[in-house]
């Protein structure tokens, strides 16, 4: 569990009760237990169980592992060619650090365009694996794994470092590994995932022909359609709040039509509060008609602050920041709550349309077949990476299917803006079945069924394992009468747990 989308998939939910009647569970976990422990604390009683807790060390790289790391990002790039894989390899960002760090960094880029071949990557994927399968962090994780002796290692998030390790580790062992692919851009617009694991868990059909498409190394059995468990909360209607109940805690007037402006990441573009300005311009001048409210809820990872200009100008901006808990400035650590989880899904209920740049908030609220209004135009002048917002988010792989499918309306200029706010306002069943044939498209599992999912196949990779495992026995005594080593056994022994719930 290496970051806190994680735990907002897989802990804030039922998966680890359910995971808790098969087997006992160890969660390992890079976030402070005092912290993770208190938002834990507030899960219905029905989803509590008692897991052991570990930490998830983090991952000190050497020289060589950390120029290997960013050689195999490069090379995938470089191999892969998506328009926003070309678009992050034209980006020319100053690089911080020693020179060594510097030098490092050069080096990788080099190697990577050297090795952007299926046989590069992979042979650079050995060089990286040897290098820190050598590192103290591994040897850890295998002594806790002969001692807690997992039939299966399973990981919230593919591409943060730290989990090569833990996966290592569990592969010198002979434990199966598997990872879920957390997003839907990550297979088209990231370097590589992180790990080179047994399973993969994906959204959907069209994520599943991604992976195959840019891992030709991954054979079609080894991939898992689960859906995603992010969006299971919208289809418990014991959370909705009655609309009075939801408005009155916004301090919004129940008889207005609420818009609702989902931020993104800073870093996807710095200037975005301007869209938010230009939207209450249009709202005070009378140009989107009907009288809205306007909500912002900027982006979990974003302290709102770049927007403090936005809200003195225009008081009447609902602000919502997202009750996510800081442990640190690490994006990773960054811990959400159950009463997020809550107040997210009433949003999406309540709210007449949504507003975003090319987010995944989009899925949130087509999901619940409410119109979307994409801003697609440039403000500022000089586009931040070079290129204008069109190229970079509309026409990317994984965002480029929206558009076409007509799921969204994208305002390519301000005018456009409130025109298409204004047409989404007067009837929003415009686009109802382009929104259906997106949502069918990205999410291959019923609303609500995929927490279900992951479990159901995180048991077939424990049967499988298992039935592996008896017949590796049967080999291993077969080779210690030859004169062999004995193989290392596996078993589902108990052991003394720790109460992650209080």
């Amino acid at each position: 569990m290496p970051d806190g989308v994680g735990v907002r998939n897989f802990l804030l939910s039922p998966f680890l009760k359910q995971m808790g009647e098969a087997g006992e569970v160890c969660v390992l976990r890079a976030m402070p237990q005092d912290d993770l422990t208190g938002q834990l604390a507030n899960l219905p009683e029905e989803w509590r169980t008692e897991a052991r807790c570990e930490d998830l060390l983090p991952h000190r790289e050497t020289p060589a592992s950390l120029t290997l790391r960013n050689a195999l990002a490069y090379a995938q790039m470089h191999w892969a060619q998506t328009k926003s894989m070309r678009l992050r390899l034209q980006r020319t960002r100053p690089v911080k650090g020693s020179w060594r760090t510097q030098a490092s960094f050069r080096l990788a880029r080099v190697i990577g365009r050297v090795a952007a071949s299926p046989g590069g990557i992979a042979l650079l994927d050995r060089w990286h694996g040897r290098e820190v399968a050598r590192m103290p962090e591994t040897e850890h994780y295998r002594k806790l794994f002969r001692e807690f002796k997992p039939s299966v290692l399973f990981c919230s998030h593919q591409r943060p470092g730290s989990i090569l390790p833990p996966v290592l580790a569990a592969k010198s062992l002979g434990i199966p590994t598997a990872t879920f692919i957390f997003s839907w851009d990550n297979l088209t617009s990231k370097g590589r995932i992180a790990a080179p694991f047994d399973f993969y868990f994906v959204w959907s059909e069209q994520m599943r022909d991604e992976l195959l498409r840019y891992y030709p190394d991954v054979d079609e059995k080894q991939i898992h359609i689960v859906g995603t468990p992010q969006f299971d909360p919208y289809d418990d209607a014991s959370l909705l709040w009655s609309r009075a109940e939801f408005f009155a805690r916004i301090s919004a007037d129940t008889s207005r039509p609420l818009l609702c402006y989902s931020g993104g990441d800073v870093g996807n573009y710095p200037p975005e509060p301007e869209f938010v300005r230009i939207l209450m311009r249009q709202i005070r001048e009378g140009h989107i008609k009907g009288n809205p409210q306007v909500l912002l809820r900027p982006a979990p990872v974003d302290d709102g602050a770049r927007y403090d200009s936005v809200r003195r100008e225009f008081p009447e901006l609902i602000y919502a920041q997202p009750a996510w808990v800081r442990t640190s400035e690490k994006w990773s650590q960054i811990l959400p709550t159950l009463d997020d989880v809550n107040f997210l899904t009433n949003l999406t209920y309540h709210a007449d349309l949504n507003i975003n740049l090319a987010s995944t908030m989009t899925l949130d609220f087509a999901l619940r077949d409410k119109p979307i209004v994409n801003v697609a135009f440039d403000v500022d002048g000089v586009p931040p990476y070079g290129v204008p917002i069109w190229d970079y988010a509309y026409d990317s792989e994984h965002y480029r299917p929206v558009v076409e499918l007509g799921a969204v309306r994208c305002a390519c200029c301000p005018e456009e803006l409130a025109e298409h706010i204004n047409a989404y306002l007067a009837d929003s069943s415009l686009d109802r079945e382009n929104r259906e044939r997106l949502i069918k498209l990205q999410i291959g599992v019923a609303l609500g069924r995929s927490t279900e999912r992951v479990v159901e196949a995180l048991r077939q990779i424990e049967k499988l394992s298992n039935v592996e495992s008896a017949l590796l026995r049967a080999s291993s005594v077969q080779s210690t009468v030859s004169g062999e080593a004995e193989l290392l056994p596996r078993s589902t022994s108990s052991e003394v747990t720790v109460d992650l719930i209080p």
